[in-house]
């Protein structure tokens, strides 16, 4: 059984290593920011000057979006002349992809040095103070998934058997963040943030038990990214779009069309936090 997972290991381990090399030769730069974009956020690219487009489809053992609203582009370039890897595009467990190959990207980051990741979704919110619209940034969250990415073996050379969890989400990068949202006027609101499975919506009853529980908002993504970032050692930026209310009394018939579209009515919003926390951190370096 040893052996197998071993060779396993090996397998996932020179994937990584190829897919690395393969978008290495298309950077002209050191990249230390990226940032994945979830359901209806893919124009971010308007931030960017974009040197390179590559399809996933073109990157060795990379995934494929199967869902709309991802377009399934990894774009290299610059915002506001600070290098950035950006996922136009991410991938889920619903979609047929184990945990491991959901956030295989994340693998390919830390092997190209990235030291901090933006992320960002469209989730349902669960706090009767939110409305639809909303960015809430992700102070913790609930692993709510069978799965786990770092089940099986180990390597000590992408990070720790028992990766620590008391702070995922950098204190740093919210307290950045909150100031740019003073600065530039956007009303970000704080949260808890549940990652579940899908590809279903939440029934009613799932709602009550998400806010009973302690969630502020549930989602579909996000959780197994985070927890690979940090136990590569990355430093890790959430913020939810909330695209529907899960509150009792607001709950309504929900679709991916809808959630797109109010995605991309608080697109703005998003852009300009995600520019400023670029600009901000290079700043600092």
């Amino acid at each position: 059984m040893e052996m197998i997972l071993t060779k396993k290991l090996k397998t996932m381990l020179d994937r990584i290593q190829t897919a690395t090399e393969y978008i290495k030769a298309h950077l002209s730069a050191d990249v230390e920011t990226a940032i994945i974009l979830g359901s209806g956020l893919g124009d971010f690219d308007q931030e960017m000057e974009i040197e390179t487009s590559l399809s996933y489809d073109k990157i060795p053992h990379f995934p494929q979006s199967t869902v709309e609203g991802h377009a399934g582009q990894l774009l290299i370039g610059t915002v506001s002349a600070v290098p950035v890897i950006v996922l136009k595009g991410r991938f889920h467990y619903y979609e047929g992809y184990s945990l491991k190959e959901a956030t295989f990207p994340i693998r390919v980051f830390q092997q190209l040095s990235v030291k901090q990741i933006l992320l960002s979704n469209a989730s349902g919110g669960l706090d009767p103070a939110q409305q639809i619209g909303d960015l809430m940034i992700i102070e913790d969250h609930m692993h709510l998934f069978a799965d786990n990415p770092l089940r099986g073996l180990n390597n000590e050379s992408l990070g720790p058997r028992f990766p620590d969890m008391s702070q995922p989400y950098s204190f740093k990068l919210i307290e950045l963040a909150e100031q740019i949202g003073q600065q530039h006027q956007l009303d970000l609101k704080k949260g808890v943030y549940a990652g579940t499975p899908g590809p279903n919506y939440e029934t009613k009853a799932e709602y009550k038990y998400f806010r009973f529980i302690g969630a502020d908002a549930v989602g579909m993504s996000t959780t197994p990214e985070t927890i690979v970032a940090v136990h590569a050692g990355m430093k890790i930026f959430g913020v939810s779009v909330i695209a529907d209310m899960g509150v009792e009394g607001m709950v309504v018939e929900i679709s991916h069309d809808d959630v797109q579209s109010v995605a991309q009515k608080s697109a703005p919003k998003l852009r300009c936090l995600f520019r400023e926390l670029v600009k901000n951190l290079a700043e600092e370096q």
